[in-house]
């Protein structure tokens, strides 16, 4: 991956455009709390309506008053091909296949148990999202997973080494611990891969 394309990832850089893509989605999930989805869809529709109509009718009462022929202010937008091509379609309808086929797989592990310590762990993560269910709704993780990922970043970037050495920590604590449970508790050694 070269430099430039790295730079384009880190998208908390480029004030301007993350703070309008923060805004705009922190807005529209804030909405989404206080009204259904459809009429969120239709207030922003409204709102998209209202803008250009009323560019449209003030362009139009320019080019009179002017005498002028500019023509639709539109115009450029209406001529572009907005058209998803096959091929298109076809890689991002395979790349949706193929993440969809590797969760049906691994669900299929989780469930039908073929591996003991992951399907206990699993069953681990699913008890806990209960209590988290029970504390937020599904818009209100949405919302913290969207100040997450503005912010952690940045965050990250400013304290990379105190971070790494304690996460580095409580991950070998956690393997020392799953280690010793795994060498006490019969049937839960893991299968060399």
């Amino acid at each position: 991956m070269d430099a430039k394309r790295v730079v384009e990832l880190l998208y908390w850089r480029d004030i301007k455009t993350s703070g309008v893509v923060f805004g705009a989605s922190l807005i529209l999930l804030l909405s989404l709390t206080l009204c259904s989805i459809v009429s969120v869809c239709a207030y922003l529709a409204l709102a998209l309506l209202s803008v250009t109509i009323t560019f449209r009718i003030y362009k139009g009462i320019l080019q009179a008053v002017q005498k002028s022929e500019e023509g639709h202010p539109f115009k450029a937008y209406l001529d572009q091909d907005v058209a998803l091509s096959q091929d298109a379609a076809h890689k991002y309808s395979d790349m949706a296949l193929a993440h969809v086929n590797c969760a049906l797989k691994e669900l299929r592990r989780l469930f039908l148990v073929e591996d003991l310590v992951d399907s206990l762990k699993f069953a681990v993560l699913m008890w806990i999202l209960t209590y988290v269910g029970a504390l937020f709704n599904g818009l209100t993780l949405l919302i913290l997973g969207l100040l997450s990922a503005f912010s952690l970043p940045v965050v990250y970037e400013k304290y990379q080494t105190q971070i790494d050495h304690y996460v580095g920590m409580v991950s070998s604590q956690v393997k020392d611990i799953v280690g010793k449970i795994q060498d006490k508790v019969p049937g839960l050694k893991r299968k060399a891969e």
